[in-house]
């Protein structure tokens, strides 16, 4: 009986075989998405400049969604082992601070909504870059010990 019940904790604490505490690197569809998507929000933020659109939204929606999207995106950086997923999830956070910060600060300038926007810009390209590094070795390579 003890026996079994020895059996079942292993069972239990073993890692699944799936579970490499990589996110992104298990598929390189990951990295093209996230590649896609932050290449695509670099896009929007430079053409707001170029057309001088410097408005923000400043309203309780706005910002709890920042909100909710900053504890998903630390979550997920907290949750991977691996330094490439956890350089790009980071990079989003800092991203995703910045805009959250803009919509709290209700008098903002148009000069500082173009200064964020060229710096959020940068950052969603940055982040699509990192999304990249994350095709390129098979995972183990690079995982944090925790």
């Amino acid at each position: 009986m003890d026996r079994q019940i020895e059996n079942a904790k292993v069972k239990i604490g073993a890692k699944q075989p799936g579970n490499s505490g990589h996110l992104m690197c298990r598929t390189p569809w990951f990295g093209v998405a996230g590649f896609l998507v932050c290449a695509y929000f670099a896009w929007i933020s430079f053409g707001h400049v170029t057309r001088h659109e410097y408005e923000w939204p400043n309203d309780a929606w706005t910002a709890a969604t920042y909100i909710v999207w900053i504890l998903l995106l630390a979550g997920l950086a907290f949750d991977t082992r691996c330094l490439r997923e956890r350089l790009f999830f980071g990079v989003l956070v800092i991203n995703f601070v910045a805009g959250c910060g803009l919509t709290l600060w209700r008098n903002v300038s148009s000069a500082d909504v173009r200064t964020a926007r060229i710096g959020t810009g940068a950052l969603w390209a940055l982040a699509a870059l990192v999304s990249l590094t994350t095709l390129r070795s098979a995972p183990g390579r690079d995982s944090i010990a925790k």
